[in-house]
């Protein structure tokens, strides 16, 4: 089959024909529609971001395509069913604490690192081994629609956090990083859960008046001036009811300044959570008051990736019309244009822009 390899950090990736991917039992052999391509692809093949990898490998994170051929533990999958590749891969033998790592992606400690060493090639390639449960049925598409369904990708993690911190409809969120794009995708999210209104702050004027028109009333856009201060009055006069949920999305280069600054916007007896990349390059701690968490009764939880069952439970919500992929506006590219694809994320990024390689 014919793949993108990175081989070494830091060199573009090589077009190559490679051997199919055998299957074992738990695993499923699926032919790659349509793989979405990470904004920050290029910062993880630099090695600016630091992932543990082991090299060479295909990479790519998460996909849409149909199953090719099933193992012998398969009961509801069929050769031919369209399915989203679900990167978050979790080990088998510790229900209490399973090890993760992002399929052809990234891995998380030691376990996850053991993890990574077998499931370890992307969908940058025609095929995709995966384990079986990460095969998850989304129902039957036209083909030409499998790009759009890429954005189940961005979504998904926003939906994530949403569902950890319980989430409930006619509640109010503020979003810390809405014009980012995971950030948007979680304001559209959590509209389609039924939020009263979603607070979205940010520095990118454009960005913010974009979500406004996309979505109506139930969003209120708010300038940062960078005054931590400052921004937390503004965000909570923005929203009309106490904010019952914080959720962040940040990417690395921000300051803790202004996730704080959001975070503690939030209502006593609310919810924070945290998903974004703050601090991962170094820099300060984020440093939240114990008076403040303690005597107002806040919850503070941090939430990687999402469960596996939301995968069934976002694609009911475009199902039913809820929720429409149509926002994104997407690029594709051809598998042997793997690294302009790559350079085109990397440009553009932001609100509901995504770029899709078609093996």
């Amino acid at each position: 089959m014919k793949a993108a390899i990175l081989k070494t950090l830091g060199t573009p990736l090589a077009i190559e024909h490679i051997p199919d991917p055998p299957i074992g039992t738990g695993e499923v052999i699926v032919d790659v529609v349509a793989a979405p391509v990470l904004s920050y692809a290029d910062e993880v093949f630099s090695g600016a971001r630091r992932y543990p990898i082991d090299l060479p490998m295909v990479p790519g994170c998460g996909a849409i395509g149909r199953v090719r051929e099933i193992g012998p533990d398969a009961t509801h999958l069929q050769p031919g069913d369209w399915v989203f590749c679900d990167p978050t891969v979790r080990s088998r033998d510790d229900a209490l604490m399973p090890d993760i790592t992002l399929q052809g992606w990234s891995a998380r400690g030691d376990g996850g690192k053991r993890l990574h060493q077998y499931f370890h090639d992307g969908p940058f390639a025609e095929r995709i081994r995966v384990p079986t449960e990460n095969a998850i049925r989304i129902g039957d598409i036209e083909p030409r629609d499998a790009a759009r369904w890429c954005a189940l990708n961005v979504m998904l993690v926003p939906y994530g956090g949403l569902l950890a911190a319980g989430f409930q409809a006619g509640e109010t969120l503020l979003v810390s990083g809405a014009t980012g794009n995971f950030g948007s995708a979680c304001v559209a999210v959590a509209l389609a859960m039924g939020a009263r209104c979603v607070v979205a702050p940010g520095r990118n004027e454009r960005a913010l008046a974009d979500l406004e028109r996309r979505f109506g009333e139930r969003v209120r856009a708010v300038k940062l001036s960078g005054n931590e201060d400052d921004d937390r009055e503004r965000m909570r006069n923005a929203a009309p009811a106490p904010i019952d949920c914080v959720i962040d999305l940040l990417p690395p280069s921000v300051s803790t300044k202004t996730v704080r600054a959001a975070a503690m916007v939030v209502r006593p007896y609310g919810r924070i959570v945290l998903m974004g990349g703050v601090g991962m390059l170094g820099g300060d701690d984020l440093a939240l008051p114990y008076p403040w968490i303690m005597r107002n009764d806040i919850t503070v939880r941090g939430k990687w990736m999402y469960p596996p069952a939301a995968v069934t439970r976002m694609t009911g919500l475009i199902r039913g019309g809820l929720l429409d992929p149509g926002h994104f506006e997407i690029a594709t590219f051809a598998l042997d244009d793997a690294n302009e694809a790559v350079a085109h994320a990397a440009a553009n990024g932001g609100p509901f822009r995504m770029t899709v390689i078609l093996p």
